[in-house]
């Protein structure tokens, strides 16, 4: 974990991948410029620097996660080192969990194999000539 320097700038971008809430740098900026990430509640662009005490708001697809920061690392290091770099607000955790129960409560999508087998094709059309008779 890097050290906190006062001459060393920290980039969000940097800092994201760091923290690992993006699995690339790449990701991380393509998040910002897009306006998923936001400093203390402003858009920002990718090189951006952070501070300790930012407020972070993070939108990774139906997530969001609010943060402030505590330490400062350029380098990617292990998970348990990237969880010291911020913390969640209570609220924020909340509400990842029940838009989580939310989404697992939905019933699955439907994703068909392909073309259907002739079993299959049989199958579809003992079940539509019976619709039919009614």
């Amino acid at each position: 974990m890097g050290s906190v320097d006062n001459n060393e700038k920290y980039r969000i971008d940097k800092w994201l991948f760091a923290a690992r809430f993006f699995k690339t740098r790449a990701l991380a900026a393509e998040a910002i410029d897009r306006g998923r990430v936001m400093i203390n509640d402003q858009r920002i662009k990718p090189a951006k620097t952070v501070a300790v005490g930012d407020k972070i708001e993070i939108r990774i697809n139906n997530y969001q996660y609010v943060i402030e920061v505590l330490g400062l690392s350029n380098k990617r290091g292990s998970a348990p080192q990237a969880q010291q770099l911020y913390r969640e607000t209570d609220e924020s955790r909340e509400e990842r969990a029940l838009l989580a129960a939310r989404l697992k409560a939905q019933p699955q999508p439907f994703f068909a194999k392909g073309r259907p087998t002739k079993r299959d094709r049989r199958e579809i059309e003992r079940l539509t000539s019976s619709a039919d008779e009614f």
